[in-house]
């Protein structure tokens, strides 16, 4: 997936004029208590996605390349796969909820989620659904119910900024309604490690992920028997 931003470059460029004026509109707008607290100076996190400088150690981790996944019991990570190998997909299960992750590149001196969320929300009503912010624990969240294989289901999309990274994480069914169904899922997202790496990368771009020995070895397999990319 490749997320888009209003500021089209790494050096902080004001959006366009259309985009200013909306944006000023609804700064005269009383703020909502979401708002209001997104507004709050971030507190420090006692939790990750953490950055692999400063990930705590002594942690089982599934190394997928740029992302790290903690094991935690009764949670099944499913990957999608391209047909040389390259994953496309990260998603976590768990009872009736999933998570899908994804890490992205980012600029040294600014957060990009806000930029991303406000391009989300235009997507999501252009599609027909009616998103809502609400504040997290990482701070402002977009909810929406949106339609998947002609049945309707609940996304809360979260966004993490980190030092040259950004997470873009889905919650999607019981625990994007209900924050206290993530259980072991956040669980998993407060243990994501991220490993940026040091090359030169475009904003929004992706960061690469690599299937495990044993993971390619199941999706070769899998390949030769004329099944599809997803491992598990």
């Amino acid at each position: 997936m490749k997320l888009t931003r209003r500021r089209g470059n790494d050096d902080g460029a004001h959006a366009g004029d259309d985009s200013k004026s909306a944006r000023a509109a609804r700064a005269k707008e009383p703020a909502t208590p979401a708002e209001a607290a997104a507004k709050e100076p971030p507190k420090p996190r006692g939790f990750g996605p953490y950055d692999v400088t400063e990930a705590p150690g002594g942690q089982e981790l599934l190394d997928l390349g740029a992302l790290r996944i903690p094991a935690v019991a009764g949670v099944e990570v499913h990957l999608q796969a391209g047909p040389e190998g390259q994953i496309q997909q990260v998603q976590l299960a768990h009872g009736g909820s999933r998570l899908q992750v994804a890490a992205f590149a980012a600029p040294r001196t600014e957060g990009i989620w806000d930029d991303i969320r406000e391009t989300l929300r235009e997507a999501l009503v252009t599609a027909g659904s009616k998103p809502r912010e609400a504040h997290g624990e990482y701070g402002p969240e977009l909810t929406a119910r949106v339609t998947e294989g002609g049945q309707g289901i609940d996304v809360r999309h979260i966004g993490i900024d980190g030092p040259r990274w950004f997470v873009h994480a889905v919650y999607i069914g019981a625990a994007a309604v209900d924050p206290d169904q993530a259980g072991p899922l956040r669980d998993v997202l407060r243990g994501l490690v991220v490993d940026r790496g040091v090359e030169a990368r475009p904003v929004s771009e992706g960061l690469p992920l690599r299937l495990p020995p044993e993971a390619a070895a199941q999706l070769a397999a899998a390949q030769s028997d004329g099944s599809s990319g997803q491992v598990t």
